[in-house]
This record gives structure tokens, C-alpha cells and sequence, in this order.
């Protein structure tokens, strides 16, 4: 698929995320169990938005005697913070997701990341803070508000596919979850669960 397909499907995923979100409803979760991750960003995309909203405001004062030139960008100025709001609703109806009937845990951010982890490949599962995260090979950082709080080892890799398609394979995962407690605790669980 080419990068303006690629693009296109993106922005309509966050638009269905925001419609999503007003309607409370979550997307994938089926009968699995939802982990959140969202309120580890809330503050900076609320402040992230009501800068996108001030600067949507001085740019109409600014450019009120252009008429053609301020309605272009009012419109893109009123679609950034579109966006910006449902870049942060993707992310509360799209949680992270250990669906025990399917065998899997589904490891996801925004629109962007969407990995599916069967449990049987998951050799442990710990509460692990990190604050700072070098790329390296096999190892992928699902990163929100620059930290992760979980971290799973595996016993051979899963393909992580990016937002642009390029695949590699993964055998260490960081993420992170509001309750990374409570996802650990879950996760063991029915790791347990399945080896008996």
C-alpha cells in the first residue's frame, strides 16, 4: 500500500476512534479484558489541544483582512485540533487488551501499534518503569508519555508491523498500562492458567 493510502486509512481509523469515544463504545476488545493507557498522556494532549486552540484564535486576528488566506487556515488550524483530540480518543477506545479465550494479549497505542502476543510465547511478564528507551534489535517500546511501566520477555519473536509497514521481529515488549499492577497480576494468571 502506498504512504497517501497508508495516510488516508490513519485518518479515518482516528476519525472512527472519535466517534468511538463519543458514543463510549471501545474497538476490539470483544470478551477479553481492557487495559487502559490513556491516562498516562491525558494532561499533555490537553495541553497539547489548548495550544492548537490558542494559536487557532491569534491566527484568525492575525489574518482577518485575508479573507481567503484566513479560511484556509481556520480550516486546517479547526482540523489539527480534530485531530489532536481524536489522536487521544484512539487511544481510550483502542486499549491494550489479554483475551484469554483466544490466547493472546494485544499490545496497542493510538492507531499507530496494534501487536497481538499469543500467551504461549510469553516466557515472563514484569512491573518495570523506564523512563528512557534506546531502540534496539528484537526489542520494541510501546512508549506513552516517554515511559513504559510493563515489560515481557518471549520465547521466540512475534513481527511487529509499523505504521509504514516495515516488519522486524521482536522478542523483548515495553508498554505501558494505567494499572501495570493489575495487567502483571492478569497476565500471570492466565499464563498460569494455560500451562496447567
Amino acid at each position: 500500500m502506498r504512504v497517501g493510502g497508508l495516510l488516508v486509512r490513519h485518518e479515518v481509523r482516528l476519525l472512527a476512534s472519535l466517534v468511538l469515544w463519543v458514543a463510549r463504545r471501545t474497538h476490539g476488545t470483544g470478551g477479553g479484558r481492557a487495559f487502559g493507557y490513556a491516562g498516562g498522556q491525558g494532561a499533555m494532549m490537553a495541553g497539547f489541544g489548548f495550544v492548537c486552540l490558542v494559536e487557532t484564535v491569534a491566527m484568525s486576528v492575525l489574518l482577518r483582512d485575508w479573507p481567503v488566506v484566513h479560511a484556509a487556515v481556520l480550516f486546517l488550524d479547526v482540523y489539527t485540533i480534530v485531530f489532536v483530540v481524536a489522536l487521544h480518543a484512539s487511544s481510550v477506545v483502542r486499549p491494550h487488551v489479554l483475551d484469554e479465550d483466544r490466547g493472546a494479549l494485544r499490545i496497542r497505542r493510538y492507531v499507530h501499534v496494534d501487536l497481538c502476543v499469543p500467551l504461549e510465547r510469553i516466557a515472563s511478564v514484569r512491573r518495570e518503569l523506564r523512563m528512557t528507551h534506546e531502540r534496539v534489535d528484537g526489542e520494541l517500546s510501546v512508549e506513552v508519555g516517554s515511559q513504559t511501566t510493563v515489560t515481557i520477555e518471549l520465547t521466540e519473536p512475534v513481527t511487529h508491523v509499523s505504521f509504514l509497514g516495515r516488519q522486524r521481529d521482536v522478542r523483548v515488549v515495553r508498554f505501558h498500562a494505567d494499572d501495570a499492577d493489575g495487567l502483571v497480576r492478569a497476565v500471570g494468571g492466565a499464563l498460569g492458567r494455560a500451562r496447567v
